[in-house]
This record gives C-alpha cells, structure tokens and sequence, in this order.
C-alpha cells in the first residue's frame, strides 16, 4: 500500500509519516437458525418438539445457561463478571479493569447488559404457530479479551435465539502487538500512533491485518463463549459478515502549529467546494440522476480538540478530523459494502455463473476488497484537498508579526492582530490611496484618530508605531524622502491579518 498523492508530496515539509490501516471493524456471526424458516425447521426436525414449548421452556432455560456459563467463565479466570440494567459505558469499565488489575493477555471481564435485539415470538396460523421476526429486550454477554495478537476485542453475545454472536477488534490495536512483538518502539494514545519508530513497517504489518485468518479465528472466539455450540447446537457453524469497517489514513504532522492553520484552509475548501457530485467520486460511484439516496455533509465543531467534517451516501461515509491536535485523519466507513463493485463469480438464481463487476457483499472474505476500496477512497479525497494553499509562510508571518524583535541593541514590541487600533493601522498603511507614491507621518495621524491631540506627540507615536513595522521588514523608506512604502511581505502579512479580523469581527457583531 505505498499509494502516493499530491496531497503527501506538496505538504512533505510538514508530515513526519503516514499510515494507512483499519481502526474500528465488528465481524457478525449468523448460526443457520437465523430466519423464520430455518428455526422453525430446526425445532421441527432436529429438537422433534412443539414451537410453543421450545419458546415458553426450552428458550429460557438455555438463555439461563448461557449466563451462567458466563458467571463460571469469569470465576475461573478470576476476573470480574458484572450485571447492568441501565446505560453503561463498556469500553470505559473495560479500560479500567485493565488498569486497575495490569492484565497483558487473556480474560479482561464479562458484561451482562440489557439490549433489544432481532429475535423471534409466537404467531397465530391457520395450520399451527409460527415464528416471526420481533425485536425485543434481552439479556446481552460482553466478553473483553486482551488478545496476543488483536489487542483489546470483545464478543458479544445475544442469549436468545437466534444467538447472533458480534466480534469487535481494531486494526490499530493488531499494529500496536506485532510492533510490540517486534522489539520496535511506539507511542500508542487512544487508536491512534503520536510515535513511530520505522512507520514503513507499521504500515507492512497493518497491510497483514486483511489477510488473517478470520473465519477460523472468529469462530474460536464464538465456541470459547457460546457452550450451546458443542452439544445443544451440534453441527451449526456461523456464517461471519462484516458489519460495519472503519479505514483511516492518518499523517501525523511535525507540530500542533504546522496543522492548526493547515487544517481550517481544508475545513473551509471541502465545506465550499465539496459538493455531492464530488462526493460520489470520491466514494468510488458515478453520479446518476436516478440515485433515490441522500448525499449529505454534516460539520461538527463542537469536539475537542478540533472540528470533524463528514459527508454521507445512504450509510457510507467519508470523514475528516484531527486527533490530538497531531494527526489529520481521514476515514472512510463502510456500512453498506454494495456500493462498492468488485470483479467476482456471481451465481444467479436460474444456476448460472459468470464473472463480472458485481456489488460488494459482505461476507468476511472481502475484507480485502474493504481494505482496497476504503484506502481509494481517502487518497481521492486528500487529492482533491491538494489545491489548499500551504499555511506555513503565513505561520512565519505571523509569529514575526507578534513577537518581539530586537534591532541595534533595542527591543520593539509585538503587534495584536486583535486588537481594532492595530487592524485600524494596517488598514491605513494599506489604502489604495498610498500605491503610487508611498504614505506620510501625517497620512497616518489623519488615519488614526486614537493618537495623541498633540501634534508633536501624535507624529511621535506614529512614527514609532511606523519603526515597529520596518524593523519587521513590512515597511521600508522611500530614498530621499519622508514617506514609506509597503513591502511585499508587508502586504501579504497585512492584509491576511486585516482579512481575518474582518471576518471574526463581523461573525462576533
């Protein structure tokens, strides 16, 4: 995955690194009893008894079991297993039972929550009761694993029929063991890295996470949870999907500053300019008149420590945000992987096969094409974000601006480009008035209605205020003359700073 963009080379003065890799990625797992039909056969012919009974006796007393099974699982290990009724946040109560009991590997504790889930109830027919699907509160497990290789992961498991079971991992996580495992140095914080060692070996061992081997480890992780599996549910095995897959792209640049400014120019040019047109290129799709979907662009600002900025396609989305003032982000979510085409057999209903561009399905043997296609789509999008002016001379500029200098042994104050007086100066200096022949002392004291009354006084402080500037290379003198002119830099760093307080100003009025 050594894909390189316009966006990677134009601001390789400002990027330490990049990687590409999975963040957030739930595999389901669907047992052959998922539908009407097929639970309905597997009471009839299999457990040979009465729908009626199995929902009102046999349901219950293996949803028991289940948690039971998973009060033993827990004691044995010695870890914690915890009943909550109301909301709880997981991941936190995970988190802490690391820290509070250093765990490295193996069993972190078992959650038992209620959530509604799909499930099935009893339905009047003519011939005899029948199973519907029906949405309904059920007892949840929450089993966290330390994993040797996937890091911190959970199964969750529903522990009524149909036995859905969920497995979340982070492909961050998997990057942060194998470094670990290699000897290489890192600094991991939340799911993403602030330090790395060798970036072109984390980003070949992130490439490794597509190619693991999912089935077989998922469905370890399902039969370790699940005792049903070995006797009740003999001979079932889980067809796995991939549910939802996060993919970012993450440049970790050398400062907070050097991002800061870079980052509001992207914000402002992909709000103004980003339209749904352009959102359908950049999530790999042709824009059509007959699209029955919504394409959307939603930014928040309220997040620390920045903004996010996310635009939708039914239930794909692309989205940019820094993290920790550090890394800009960009993330491609898919949700709805038949949005996406891939060259593979199809096998239609007649019994024919052929080979050809079909949708995407989501089956856990095309992670692969999830990780290609999500990876297309954030380097689309940071080419597009290319034609963004760099920031970093206008950074110069501005530090030179408020900073005190020192000139022949003397030391001039700053400017505060928030201040009105000052945007007043800068403003004057700046009128049109003044191109051709340059500006006076007196220019500026008609300008300047703030100074001194006194005449011998306000030219005094004008033409501090004018040293001020030329010490900053912003204005120079005119050769045998009393008047100045405004430099090149000067114009550039004056009007950029005028520019912005006008804008604030007017946004706060």
């Amino acid at each position: 995955m050594n894909a390189v963009c316009t966006f990677f080379v134009k601001f390789s003065s400002l990027i330490s690194w990049t990687l590409s890799c999975f963040d957030r990625v739930i595999f389901r797992g669907h047992l052959p009893i998922s539908r009407p039909y097929e639970i309905e056969n597997f009471i009839d012919y299999v457990l040979k008894m009465r729908r009626a009974d199995f929902m009102e006796t046999l349901a219950p007393h293996w949803s028991n079991r289940l948690v039971q099974y998973a009060k033993g699982f827990a004691q044995k290990a010695g870890r914690h297993y915890e009943y909550y009724q109301g909301e709880i946040d997981k991941d936190a109560w995970a988190k802490e039972q690391i820290e509070t009991h250093r765990l490295r590997e193996g069993l972190v504790g078992v959650l038992c929550v209620m959530e509604t889930c799909a499930t099935f109830k009893l339905a009047y027919a003519e011939s005899r009761p029948c199973l519907v699907p029906k949405k309904v509160p059920v007892r949840v497990l929450y089993y966290y694993f330390l994993d040797r290789d996937l890091g911190m992961m959970h199964v969750r498991l529903q522990t009524w029929a149909p036995f859905t079971c969920q497995v979340y991992v982070n492909g961050h996580d998997f990057v942060a063991r194998k470094l670990h495992q290699k000897g290489l140095s890192f600094e991991q914080v939340d799911n993403a890295f602030v330090k790395l060692a060798d970036p072109q070996q984390a980003q070949r061992l992130a490439d490794r996470f597509a190619k693991l081997p999912w089935p077989r480890i998922l469905e370890t992780y399902a039969r370790r949870v699940n005792p049903l599996l070995k006797k009740e549910l003999k001979g079932l095995s889980h067809y796995w999907v991939i549910s939802k897959a996060e993919f970012a792209t993450d440049l970790l640049f050398v400062s907070k500053n050097a991002l800061a400014g870079l980052f509001l120019r992207l914000l402002e040019f992909a709000v103004l300019t980003f339209s749904p047109k352009k959102v359908f290129h950049y999530l790999g799709r042709k824009w059509h008149e007959k699209f029955d979907g919504e394409v959307q662009t939603h930014y928040k600002s309220v997040r620390e420590p920045g903004a996010c900025l996310k635009h939708y396609m039914r239930n794909n989305w692309l989205k940019m945000y820094d993290k920790l003032g550090l890394i800009l982000r960009v993330e491609t979510v898919i949700n709805q992987p038949g949005e996406f085409k891939v060259f593979r057999e199809c096998r239609h209903r007649d019994g024919r096969t052929s080979s050809g561009w079909y949708p995407m399905c989501k089956g856990v043997g095309n992670i692969h094409h999830y990780q290609s296609h999500a990876l297309s789509c954030n380097l689309r999008y940071l080419e597009a974000l290319a034609p963004v002016h760099d920031p970093a001379p206008a950074y110069d500029d501005l530090r030179k601006l408020t900073e005190r200098q020192r000139h022949k042994g003397r030391s001039y104050a700053g400017f505060n480009p928030a201040r009105q007086e000052e945007a007043q100066l800068f403003a004057a200096i700046l009128a049109g008035d003044h191109i051709a022949q340059g500006f006076r002392n007196k220019d500026m004291r008609l300008a300047l209605p703030d100074t001194p009354k006194d005449r011998h006084r306000q030219s005094a402080a004008v033409g501090r205020l004018l040293k001020r500037l030329h010490v900053r290379g912003l204005v120079a003198k005119v050769p045998r003359t009393r008047r100045w002119r405004v430099t090149d830099q000067g114009r550039r760093t004056l009007s950029d700073t005028l520019r912005v307080y006008r804008r604030y100003a007017t946004q706060a009025a």
